[in-house]
C-alpha cells in the first residue's frame, strides 16, 4: 500500500504566489523586518518587499509590455533585493528562471536559450558574462538590469529600482494583472542536471510552490514560529532549496532572515553569534567544515536551536560529532527540484532518535517504494522512492519524453533515489538509480562532462563517475580516459583537469582526478559500465589506505 503522511493535511488556496505572500496574514505587521543584509545596514520590511514588488511588476506591464508567461532570468549571488525583484516578475505574470552566478558564458547562454528568456537581472560583477551570454542568444542590452549598485560609468543598464521609480501611473490593482491559473501557470523554471547530459528545465507552478511552503509549515514549522526566530540565509537563492526555504518562506511566515552573499565559515559563525541566529538551512559541506575546523570553538553558538541539512546524506558519525563538540542539533531534510523541493524532514523532537534518516513524509503527500519491475515493497524493504503530492512539478520544459519517463500515469514522480521506510515512518535513502554525481549537494551529469571531454584532441574515449571522498564527505567527479596517442602521464592528467576547469562551473571540475585506461568498459550495446569503474575506484582507495597503514 502507498504510504501516507502522518501529519494532518493542509489546505492549499487557489491563488497565485504573489497574492499568497503579499496578502498580509493577521499575525504579520507591515513593519516586520523580513530580510536584513549581513554586511550593511540595509533591511526590508514586509511592506517594503510587497510594495516594491508591486511597483516593479506594474512597470514591467506598462513600460516593458511584459506578457504572461515570459521568462526572466536572475543571474546573481544572494542579495536582499532578490525577493522583491522575483515577486515583481510574478506580479506581472512572468516566470523566473534562476541561474547559478558561477556559470560561465556558455553555461548561462545555454539556460537563456533553452528557457527562451527575454530579460536578465544581474549584479555588476556578473555583467560581463551576462552581456556576452545575452548577445549569444539575442537578448538586447536594454533588457539586462542590475540588482546591486552600479559603481562604474557604464549607464547602459538600469537598476531595477530605477525602473519602478519611473512609473507615472499608480500601481496596478490586482484586477488589472494578468489572470493566472495557479495550477497550470508557471512561477519558476529551475534547472536540474539530467542523467543524459545538459540540465533540464523543471516547471514549477504557482500551486506547486505555495503547496511546499504550506507543507513545510505543517510538518516542522511549529518549531520555528516564535517571534524571536531568526534564520541565517546562506544557501544559494538560485537553488530551489534556498529559493523556497530562504527567499519565500521568511515572507510567508514573517521570520527575520539575515542574508549572506556566499558561505564563508568565520563570517557564518560570526553572524550566528552576533545576530543570535536560531535556525539555518545548510548543505553537508558546511557541517563538514564545522566538525573539522578548530575555529568553531571560538564562537558562542548557543542561540542555535537547530540546523537543517539537505542536498546529500550526512553520516550519523558527523552529526554526533557536531552535537558532542558543540551541543548543536542537526536534523536532515530531503527534496528535489521536481518537488519544489522539500518532501521529508526529521521532526525536531525526534531528531536524535532517527539520525541517519531523512525523516517523515510531509502532509498531503503519498510515497511508494518500488522495485525495478514496478512492485511495491513492504516496510524495511528497499525500493525506488516515488512521490505524489501538490508540490510535484508539472514536467520538464519542452521535453515530453523526459516528463513521461519520470511521472507515472497516476501522478507519481520517480525520484531515482533508493531507500526504505521503517516502522516509525522514517525514510532512509541508501543509493541512487540515476547516474548523477552529487558534489557538495550539486548534481552533475556524467554525460555532460563526457561530451565536453570528447572535444579534447588528446582524448579517444572517456567515462566520468562519482567517487566518494570520506574526508570531504562528498562525491568527486573522476574521469577515466583512453588517451589518443599518448601513454597518459601525470602531466597529461593535470593538463586535462585544467582544460575542463576553464569550461565548466567549479562543482563540475574533475576534483576526483583523472585515470588513464586502455579501454572503457562497456556493455554489448555500448553503454558505459560505470559500476565496474566505481568498483575499481573503491579498490584504489582501499589499496591506498592499506599502504598508509604499513
Amino acid at each position: 500500500m502507498p504510504h501516507k503522511s502522518i501529519f494532518p493535511d493542509v489546505t492549499v488556496p487557489d491563488c497565485d504566489l504573489w497574492s499568497f505572500l503579499c496578502r498580509e496574514p493577521q499575525h504579520l505587521k507591515g513593519s516586520q523586518v523580513i530580510y536584513r543584509d549581513l554586511k550593511s545596514s540595509c533591511a526590508h520590511t514586509f511592506s517594503d518587499v510587497c510594495g516594491a514588488s508591486q511597483k516593479f511588476g506594474h512597470c514591467l506591464i506598462t513600460r516593458w509590455r511584459w506578457k504572461k508567461g515570459q521568462i526572466f532570468a536572475v543571474y546573481s549571488p544572494n542579495h536582499i533585493d532578490i525577493s522583491p525583484l522575483m515577486l515583481g516578475i510574478l506580479f506581472a505574470g512572468g516566470v523566473v528562471t534562476p541561474s547559478n552566478p558561477d556559470y560561465n558564458v556558455n553555461e548561462l547562454a545555454y539556460q537563456l536559450k533553452d528557457s527562451g528568456a527575454s530579460a536578465i537581472a544581474t549584479t555588476e560583477a556578473g555583467l560581463p558574462v551576462a552581456r556576452e551570454a545575452a548577445d549569444m542568444v539575442g537578448i538586447p542590452n536594454r533588457r539586462i538590469i542590475l540588482i546591486d549598485k552600479l559603481t562604474t560609468r557604464d549607464h547602459a543598464h538600469e537598476h531595477w529600482t530605477k525602473i519602478r521609480q519611473d512609473q507615472l501611473a499608480p500601481p496596478t490593482q490586482s484586477s488589472d494583472r494578468p489572470q493566472l491559473d495557479a495550477d497550470k501557470d508557471l512561477a519558476f523554471l529551475v534547472y536540474s542536471s539530467g542523467t543524459t547530459g545538459l540540465p533540464k528545465g523543471v516547471m514549477l507552478s504557482h500551486r506547486n510552490v505555495i503547496s511546499d511552503l504550506l507543507l513545510i509549515e505543517g510538518a516542522v514549522g511549529q518549531w520555528y514560529s516564535k517571534p524571536t526566530t531568526k534564520i541565517l540565509s546562506v544557501l544559494p537563492f538560485y537553488h530551489i532549496y534556498g529559493l523556497t526555504g530562504l527567499v519565500l518562506q521568511p515572507l510567508h511566515r514573517g521570520i527575520e532572515s539575515i542574508v549572506m552573499t556566499r558561505f564563508q565559515l568565520t563570517e557564518f559563525l560570526h553572524a550566528i553569534q552576533t545576530h543570535q541566529i536560531t535556525f539555518t538551512y545548510v548543505a553537508p559541506p558546511v557541517i563538514v567544515k564545522m566538525a573539522r575546523d578548530p575555529i568553531v570553538a571560538d564562537y558562542d553558538l548557543r542561540s542555535l536551536e537547530m540546523i537543517t541539512s539537505g542536498g546529500a546524506p550526512l553520516s550519523s558519525e558527523l552529526i554526533e560529532t557536531i552535537h558532542r563538540k558543540f551541543q548543536i542539533k542537526i536534523n536532515q531534510a530531503y527534496g528535489l527540484s521536481e518537488t519544489s523541493p522539500m518532501t521529508h524532514t526529521q521532526p525536531w523532537i525526534e531528531w536524535h532518535s532517527s539520525i541517519g534518516s531523512i525523516g517523515k513524509l510531509f502532509p498531503n503527500m503519498t510515497a511508494k517504494l518500488m522495485t525495478t519491475d514496478a512492485r511495491e515493497v513492504k516496510v524495511r524493504e528497499v525500493g525506488e522512492l516515488w512521490l505524489s503530492g501538490p508540490n510535484v512539478f508539472k514536467g520538464y520544459w519542452r521535453n515530453d519524453i523526459a516528463t513521461s519517463e519520470s511521472i507515472t500515469h497516476d501522478g507519481f514522480f520517480k525520484t531515482g533515489d533508493i531507500g526504505y521506510m521503517d516502522e516509525s515512518h522514517n525514510f532512509f535513502i541508501t543509493d541512487r538509480v540515476k547516474e548523477l554525481i552529487k558534489y557538495q549537494g550539486f548534481q552533475v551529469a556524467p554525460a555532460e562532462l563526457e561530451g565536453k571531454l570528447m572535444d579534447h584532441p588528446d582524448i579517444l574515449d572517456v567515462a566520468v563517475v562519482g567517487v566518494y571522498d570520506n574526508f570531504k564527505a562528498t562525491e568527486l567527479c573522476r574521469a577515466y580516459i583512453v588517451p589518443r596517442d599518448r601513454k597518459g602521464t601525470t602531466e597529461d592528467a593535470e593538463a586535462i583537469i585544467r582544460w575542463l576547469a576553464q569550461r565548466v562551473v567549479y562543482y563540475k571540475r574533475l576534483s576526483g582526478g583523472v585515470r588513464f585506461l586502455k579501454e572503457i568498459p562497456k556493455s554489448a550495446s555500448g553503454k558505459i559500465l560505470r559500476r565496474l569503474l566505481k568498483e575499481q575506484a573503491k579498490q584504489e582507495t582501499q589499496s591506498r589506505l592499506d599502504r598508509a597503514r604499513l
